[in-house]
């Protein structure tokens, strides 16, 4: 182990009993190393212990140690069911209430990224920072030249060498992972290594403000015209890697119930729409926000009768491989179908779980999981039961962690605990079902076929152009002697044949293609006479089937 990492881990130790969280450090078993080293620190007997509740002396002790640290805490806050409530309550102020660095360093940085001094970028600028998260703080600006109605923007920077330390706490990560790796018994299930190499990318991309500018902008395009979520403009000319400029919201903190109560706005309403905002970023965009802590999630509520969300901090997001992003959609409607056999089925397709695993042993498993939930709103489920019998399938079928998934099941995490919160009531298998069959239906229907169809067509038609004249540039050179490998006169001829026989199932197919779409494109447009659209529809489908078929 690198010595710096052992300073590291011996630091970590020593802020975490400063604190007076000593179980923390005893009940670890990722310390095994250090186990005993522990008994003889000075800091175990000598360290003058801090006063206050112990939801606030870990929250100190998270700030104290940095910035993954406290984004742990964030992550965990908004699971209120699975945390005593002083805990949570104190986690809760990680989320927007970490101590800011000085605002005059925070100016200073600004003016070098941009060039100028706020004076000349801004009519206004507060230096007193509006809020400070664990990895950048943002302060109140009015833009240049705006007059009495310039325009409220927030300046995001961040904090100085936040790289350096971030990537030291990577190196302890990793070495605990190895040490996990090598020491506990189910690390090769669980992947410690690569979950600290998924997490690398995603906190290093949060460095990169220009990145996260970047990431707005596409949220902001895939809900231009949704009355569901607004995202906030972002100002490029003002922004760079450690700097962004963008519109301030004056909206209601998602955690703030009193507020939103208070203004009658629709909770139901609010709390359903957070569930087809993240099936709709998941699946129809395959494009989603992937750190919706409250902190991070504001309501506008204009018209308290149709209130909407309103989201902030775009330095995580996600995307699936479409691959995983069917099987996840898959295992979604199987759960809602309570087809718990087709979810375990699903499970053995994709790898998740040995290839030798038995499904019926599988599909009781999840059915005993999912039955006693069904059908219930969220107040009524308990999730810490909930998890335990997961992690307790997880262990006896040997299924591996997924790290690609990390992201989305981060998010999942933070929106059912906001749910939660927001509207105890919620159903979520009937708010959600509707939502997926209907994507689900317009993935398989004629137009998602036909624009399928439209964006590969290229590709179609080039492979189609260049494919003979790769083969017969083939059997050329197997003709003349130049191709190294021996192919006697009866192979050539049956190469030959196979060309001919794939030149003509190619135009076969290309002829039932141009005949199906023109009667789609009847149907879709002329309708009269009817009949003709579906022939032509019936006529071409015939013949791509025949085609298709042909050997």
């Amino acid at each position: 182990m690198k010595l710096r990492v052992l300073a590291r881990l011996l630091e970590i130790q020593r802020v975490l009993i400063r604190h007076g969280l000593d179980e923390f450090v005893s009940a670890t078993h990722l310390y095994r190393p250090l186990r005993y080293a522990t008994l003889l620190s000075p800091s175990m007997w000598f360290a003058r212990r801090r006063g206050g509740t112990r939801g606030e002396r870990l929250r100190l002790a998270l700030q104290e140690l940095g910035p993954i640290f406290v984004k742990f805490g964030q992550a965990v806050s908004t699971r209120r069911d699975l945390l005593p409530p002083d805990i949570a309550e104190e986690l809760a102020k990680l989320q927007d209430r970490v101590p800011p660095f000085d605002g005059a360093a925070a100016q200073a940085l600004i003016e070098a990224a941009l060039g100028k001094p706020v004076a000349e970028l801004f009519d206004e600028f507060e230096q007193q920072p509006l809020a400070a998260a664990s990895i950048a703080q943002v302060h109140a600006a009015k833009l240049k030249n705006g007059g009495a109605r310039a325009k409220e923007v927030v300046v995001k920077v961040l904090r100085p060498g936040m790289r350096e330390v971030i990537e030291r706490d990577l190196e302890v990560l990793y070495a605990l992972a190895d040490l996990a790796q090598r020491f506990w018994a189910d690390a090769r299930r669980l992947r410690p290594v690569e979950i600290v190499a998924e997490y690398e990318k995603t906190i290093l991309d949060e460095l990169d403000l220009m990145r996260e500018a970047a990431n707005a902008a596409q949220l902001k395009r895939n809900f231009a015209s949704s009355p569901l979520l607004y995202v906030p403009e972002v100002y490029f000319d003002l922004s760079r890697v450690n700097v962004m400029v963008m519109e301030r919201i004056r909206g209601v903190p998602i955690s703030d119930m009193a507020t939103l109560r208070a203004a009658n706005a629709d909770i139901p309403k609010l709390a359903k729409n957070g569930v087809e905002i993240f099936f709709t970023q998941v699946f129809r965009h395959n494009f989603f926000h992937a750190d919706m802590h409250p902190g991070n999630i504001f309501v506008l509520i204009d018209d308290p009768a149709n209130p909407r969300y309103a989201a902030i901090d775009f330095g995580i997001v996600g995307t699936l491989d479409p691959r995983d992003q069917h099987y996840l959609a898959e295992n979604f409607l199987a759960v809602f179908d309570r087809d718990y056999r087709r979810v375990a089925v699903l499970h053995v397709e994709s790898g998740w779980v040995p290839p030798d695993t038995r499904v019926d042993e599988m599909e009781s498993a999840i059915r005993t999981v999912c039955e006693p939930i069904f059908d219930k709103p969220i107040k009524d489920i308990s999730f810490g039961t909930l998890l335990l019998r997961l992690f307790d399938i997880s262990r006896r079928f040997n299924m591996e962690i997924q790290p690609q998934l990390i992201l989305l099941q981060k998010t999942l995490f933070n929106i059912e605990g906001l749910g939660r919160d927001l509207y105890p009531d919620l159903d979520i298998w009937n708010t959600a079902s509707p939502i997926l069959r209907d994507w689900m239906r317009e993935r398989v229907g004629v137009r998602s076929v036909l624009k399928s169809w439209r964006k590969q067509w290229p590709d179609i038609v080039d492979a189609a152009r260049v494919l003979p004249g790769l083969l017969s540039h083939l059997v050329q050179r197997a003709q003349n002697g130049s191709l190294r490998v021996r192919i006697d006169a009866p192979e050539i001829e049956g190469l030959k044949a196979a060309l001919r026989a794939s030149n003509r199932r190619r135009d076969a197919i290309t002829v039932g293609g141009v005949i199906l779409l023109c009667g789609v494109f009847w149907l879709m447009v002329h309708r009269q006479p009817e009949w003709l659209g579906w022939a032509l529809s019936v006529l071409g489908a015939g013949w791509l089937l025949a085609a298709w078929r042909r050997r």
